[in-house]
């Protein structure tokens, strides 16, 4: 049992590292204040091959595995989580179910493209009644020739303003609940399809959040993924494999506060020395390092379960649940650390504080993630 990265995934952290550095920090205060969309750093990322980093080389992506997603995913949200969402829904979301259930058609469509940094993806599942019920879907898909015909409106979704490929969950039936579900893939300039309101938001404010509108909108069936009523079936393998992206996100957040903190402690002087020096301090420190590598070492677990092709359900679920906690905490002690310094937008722990409230709630709550995991428990 090796619980060390290899050389390999060692310079790759480095190289990641180096380029959130380079790349994210010196404008990441500013994009949270004016929730601009990073853009630009996301094709930068698509240039250097890291968007597609876990994919297969044959539809442009850099043939690595799980475990490196989520050294990217960490590192990215180390330095800013709203650009660590946005690859999580375009490359986790997005073109996850693309890859594991469209047609070689669709891959060869739509994969390079997002895996080059071109285009923007989003998943779109969520609606205002059907959140953590995602039987409970109302926009409707309608059958007209080889045409699916789309009305109704998703809410809280991801890139969703910005989104160039849009991976939809819609229903042919409602009585059917989950057997009616049919998943499709569409182009933003489809006809009939229009962003709604965008949301104002605490935290990953440089990600969009957006409402999506579909009227009379014509997607062609052959853009269906799996087949009609396995739409749900592709919305749940999707969430399981992706709640190791936001246990890495969760992971890199509280380690961006931990490090903050951690120098802040250093150089703050009170009562003489640096406050690093009082015992009070030191305790918090250990236990924010503690949890933090305890999260870690969960989310490469799952990652890596994943890679080998072994059951990892359970595993991520348990890794989302407490790393996502771990950053809630962590960023708690961090804006406690600096005192009345960390309550202001001039230290960025005030940043990681309000960026890891959503890590408890979207793609799955932690109240979701305990019944997945007791679920599991009892089946045994």
């Amino acid at each position: 049992m090796d619980f060390e990265l290899s050389e390999e995934q060692k310079m790759f952290q480095s190289m990641v590292r180096d380029f959130a550095t380079r790349e994210l920090a010196p404008g990441a205060a500013q994009r949270d204040e004016d929730a601009t969309f990073p853009g630009d750093a996301i094709k930068k990322m698509g240039e250097l091959g890291l968007l597609g980093v876990s994919y297969p080389e044959k539809y442009g992506g850099s043939g690595g595995d799980s475990v490196q997603q989520a050294i990217l995913t960490e590192e990215l949200c180390r330095v800013e989580a709203g650009v660590g969402t946005v690859y999580v829904g375009t490359i986790s979301l997005c073109a996850y179910p693309i890859y594991k259930f469209g047609t070689e058609d669709i891959k060869n469509k739509y994969l390079p493209a997002l895996f080059q940094g071109g285009r923007i993806g989003c998943f779109a599942l969520t609606e205002p009644g059907a959140g953590s019920d995602a039987t409970a879907l109302q926009t409707s898909a309608a059958k007209e020739g080889s045409f699916y015909v789309l009305n109704g409106s998703k809410v809280f979704i991801t890139n969703g303003g910005e989104a160039d490929v849009i991976t939809v969950f819609v229903t042919l039936d409602r009585s059917l609940r989950h057997r009616g579900i049919i998943a499709l893939v569409l182009d933003s300039a489809t006809p009939g399809f229009s962003v709604g309101k965008k949301e104002h938001k605490l935290g990953i404010r440089c990600s969009s959040t957006s409402e999506l509108i579909f009227e009379n909108c014509r997607v062609s069936a052959g853009n269906r993924l799996s087949d009609e009523g396995k739409g749900f079936n592709v919305a749940i393998e999707t969430i399981d494999s992706s709640r190791t992206g936001v246990a890495a996100q969760a992971v890199g957040i509280a380690q961006g506060a931990f490090e903050a903190a951690l120098q802040f402690s250093k150089d703050r002087q009170q009562f003489g020395q640096a406050i690093s020096s009082f015992q009070a301090i030191q305790w918090m420190l250990a236990d924010m390092a503690t949890r933090i590598e305890a999260a870690r070492l969960l989310t490469y677990q799952a990652a890596s379960l994943k890679d080998h092709g072994r059951p990892f359900v359970k595993q991520s679920a348990m890794a989302k649940l407490y790393a996502s906690e771990t950053a809630a905490w962590v960023t708690n002690r961090a804006v406690q650390v600096h005192g009345g310094y960390g309550y202001i937008k001039d230290y960025p722990v005030e940043r990681y504080f309000r960026d890891a409230k959503i890590t408890e709630i979207y793609e799955g709550t932690s109240e979701m993630q305990r019944m997945t995991i007791a679920r599991l428990l009892l089946r045994g």
